[in-house]
């Protein structure tokens, strides 16, 4: 099996003058790059490395027949095989000096074992991205921002209000746009808003290709991904990362002690000062709530004794975002952007105008005197529990892939506002087992899929899945309860992913009417 590609000056040297690279204007000339995946990720690392001059070779699992040709167009080589040993094999005989890795390959992924064994790097997107930022004079600041939910939201939000604040800013990296397609943008940014997973953060470099934002944020920490990092501390260390090297402000929940742990923790540039947000009344340094009034003390000159207002809380209930959970993530936005001058005012202008992204506790309205809400984005127990805390008297729809959580303690919390539950998803056993410890006296409804109970199901019928569960909770509701699709799970079991759940949950909802 073939080692590291060697060049004239020998593999220790190849891998050198990889390493070394820290610009778009440096040599990436002839390099062998491997990139793993060919999602838009994967796609857009080729795009750009093939830009360079480098020879790239995408190495995948499922075919993609527009991406394919793409790669075509644009002179990249690529290898599909379902197989990991096939894979291996290819990535091997093709001997990388690099290997670039989509978000989704864990850490101990055989093709990237394989590579880590033989000295050859392996970096994320996120890192050849920060390695590229300057290709354009107007170099960007990053705000980095992750957590276990509220992610995209906050991510969309600080951009929306940096764009009110009159600065070029850009919402890039998990939130669906590649980092790369952002930094090759020609007339360049002022600021990139970075959305990073866990997965991502998991991967990101030392010296050269470290990162270093502007500001940061951790929204907050909960159990979540546990079987892909192996562990509570593992997944805790790679949200820790965020604020690694930060420049100016690192961004916490007060409420969260986790997130602030991360923050003392953390080794920031010097003079880099830490601003806590929550939904009380905020300290020096700090964002909160005043009598109704979201309020910012961590970039007032006078924070020791005054605060600057923004908006109110009543403001936002008529946007539909004054959930406590929405108002945490105004609060995070607010500070990460007030960190790089944008003012009170503009916040304001903001946060008024935004509108949040479908199935994000999206209300349908009502059907019978019964609520309907779309929270398909609440892929674990602590995003679900958000959901559940803004209301009273619910039909809950929950289950899926659980991701190795047990979600007992999210129903016990909850039990007691519970009306009835709806079991859907492949690792129902554990939501029900869970309902008879914690929720013994609330009536529930399993969903089984037709294609457990016989073989002959035609294509397509697991869309009748939501519609069957929509079904049986209108069944347990009553008027004035709301049924509430928050499944505090993964989709991908029964359904493409979380707008695909939220879609068919949208759908069913409108055949009730």
């Amino acid at each position: 099996m073939a080692a590291a590609a060697v060049t004239g000056d020998g593999m220790n040297g190849t891998r050198d003058r990889v390493l070394a690279l820290g610009s778009w204007h440096d040599d990436w000339s002839g390099l062998r790059v491997a990139v793993l995946g060919l999602g838009v990720t994967g796609f857009s690392v080729a795009d750009t490395l093939v830009e360079l001059g480098s020879r790239v070779r995408v190495i995948y699992g499922s075919p993609d027949v527009d991406r394919e040709r793409l790669l075509d167009v644009i002179g990249a080589e690529r290898f599909c095989a379902p197989s990991n040993p096939e894979q291996l094999g290819d990535l091997a005989a093709f001997g990388p000096d690099l290997v670039v890795v989509s978000p989704g390959y864990r850490p101990d992924h055989p093709l990237t074992s394989w590579a880590a064994e033989r000295g050859i790097p392996v970096w994320g997107d996120i890192e050849l991205g920060w390695r590229l930022r300057d290709k354009t004079e107007r170099i960007a600041d990053w705000i980095c921002i992750t957590g276990t939910n509220g992610k995209t939201t906050t991510t969309q939000l600080t951009a929306h209000m940096l764009l009110a604040g009159g600065l070029r800013a850009v919402p890039a990296g998990n939130i669906g746009v590649p980092i790369l397609d952002a930094l090759r943008d020609p007339q360049g940014y002022d600021v990139i808003v970075v959305e990073l997973s866990s997965f991502q953060l998991e991967r990101l470099g030392t010296g050269v290709g470290a990162v270093s934002p502007y500001a940061s944020a951790c929204l907050n920490f909960a159990d979540d991904h546990l079987d892909w990092h192996g562990g509570a501390e593992a997944y805790w260390a790679a949200k820790a990362k965020v604020y690694e090297h930060t420049q100016v402000a690192c961004v916490y929940n007060r409420a969260d002690l986790e997130t602030e742990r991360m923050v003392e923790e953390a080794d920031v540039i010097e003079g880099a000062r830490a601003v806590s947000f929550g939904l009380d009344s905020p300290p020096p340094s700090g964002f909160g709530v005043v009598e109704g009034i979201l309020v910012d003390r961590g970039f007032h000159a006078e924070r020791h004794t005054e605060a600057y207002e923004l908006v109110t809380v009543a403001e936002l209930a008529d946007r539909g975002i004054a959930a406590p959970h929405m108002v945490q993530n105004v609060l995070a936005a607010s500070a990460l952007a007030r960190s790089r001058g944008v003012e009170p005012g503009e916040i304001a202008q903001a946060v008024l105008s935004f509108q949040p992204d479908r199935h994000r506790a999206q209300r349908l309205g009502a059907v019978g005197g019964v609520e309907y809400i779309d929270d398909s984005k609440a892929t674990n127990a602590h995003a679900a529990d958000a959901s559940l805390r803004a209301m009273q008297n619910v039909v809950w729809i929950v289950g899926g892939l659980l991701k190795g959580v047990d979600i007992g303690e999210l129903v016990r919390e909850h039990a007691r506002r519970l009306r009835g539950v709806v079991v859907i998803g492949a690792e129902r056993a554990e939501v029900l087992a869970a309902l008879e410890r914690e929720a013994t006296d609330v009536p529930r409804v399993e969903v089984v899929p037709r294609s457990e109970e016989r073989e002959d199901v035609p294509e397509g019928a697991a869309g009748l899945v939501m519609t069957e569960a929509v079904r049986a909770a209108a069944s347990l509701a009553q008027p004035g309860d709301t049924v509430l699709l928050a499944p505090a799970a993964a989709s991908m079991d029964q359904f493409r992913d979380y707008p695909d759940r939220g879609r068919q949950f949208q759908a069913a909802v409108r055949e009730l009417g």
